[in-house]
């Protein structure tokens, strides 16, 4: 099934201690599609300047990732951000934002993608996300992702959104925030008293966590000797799952779990090279390979049955 996903696009410069890369393709509608495609049709939604590279636009078209609601806006500038990691690879310092076009834009979802089953709404004003959802008919899954920001200063359209979806992907800090919980499954517990039937809770390093009703799951991230980039890491796990889950047409724990791990696997394949490098590269064999071996991370047999 299509995958609908509505966030930003943008030009990144970052650096960590492994190196710089100035002027890097970035934005989380960017980090997400690039993931997803590799799993399913993706529509995107999106506003770039013209000083946007038109090779990241062909490499993009390339994939199976659908631009008609991509918007250039002509003589404006792409939405830029500059980034630096010190040893902590958890957190990022940023040095620079220029919203640029990104300050106005005003998604516009063509008529084909309305219908769109499954919706992404990526990490962008609430009051967006609202429009989108005005736009779109009886999606079967819609997932959010939100920052800080949202949370601080714009609570009252947040939690309107929230009462509009199914699946809210936030890391740590942000939960806490967002319930006013200092731990995170009563935090998890608070939200989804808001809306979102699921809340995945994205831990970084650590990998992440999944809260229904009636099920908690941990999905581990994969144990990288080195790191280069995590910039759209959280990104990327998103559109793994969400992706998985447009892939088999599943919305119950059982898809998510499956999904979730999907997410950390592609995760793990880009903080291995900057900007979206790695997606670049990535087989199914690779895919199945690095799926297999979680598997194989994560298993193991019950107690035997005269344990006292």
């Amino acid at each position: 099934m299509s995958l609908l996903v509505v966030g930003s696009m943008a030009i990144d410069s970052v650096e960590t201690p492994f190196g710089k890369r100035p002027e890097a393709l970035g934005g989380s509608a960017t980090f997400f599609s690039m993931s997803a495609s590799l799993l399913s049709p993706v529509r995107l939604v999106a506003v770039i300047g013209q000083d946007f590279p038109e090779e990241h636009v062909q490499m993009l078209k390339e994939r199976r990732i659908d631009l008609q609601g991509l918007e250039r806006v002509p003589g404006g500038k792409t939405f830029r951000w500059a980034g630096k990691y010190g040893e902590n690879l958890n957190e990022a310092i940023t040095l620079d934002t220029q919203l640029n076009v990104f300050a106005d834009f005003k998604p516009r979802l063509p008529e084909h993608f309305r219908d769109t089953p499954y919706v992404f709404l990526a990490n962008i004003h609430p009051k967006l996300q609202l429009e989108v959802l005005e736009q779109v008919r009886s999606p079967k899954l819609v997932g959010l992702d939100t920052m800080n920001l949202w949370i601080n200063h714009e609570r009252a359209a947040l939690l309107e959104v929230l009462k509009r979806i199914d699946c809210l992907t936030l890391n740590e800090t942000e939960a806490k925030l967002l319930s006013g919980e200092s731990n995170v499954a009563k935090a998890a517990r608070a939200i989804r008293s808001m809306g979102p039937k699921v809340v995945v809770v994205k831990r970084g390093e650590y990998g992440a966590l999944y809260f229904d009703q009636t099920h908690i799951f941990h999905a581990p991230a994969y144990p990288l000797e080195q790191v280069f980039d995590p910039t759209g890491a959280g990104d990327t796990f998103a559109g793994g799952m969400m992706g998985y889950l447009a892939r088999t047409g599943g919305t119950d724990a059982a898809h998510f779990r499956q999904a979730m791990i999907m997410g950390c696997v592609l995760g793990s394949f880009t903080v291995e090279a900057f900007s979206v490098d790695r997606l670049k590269t990535v087989t199914g064999p690779e895919l199945n390979r690095r799926f297999k071996l979680f598997r194989a991370m994560t298993h193991f047999e019950d107690l035997p049955e005269d344990f006292a």
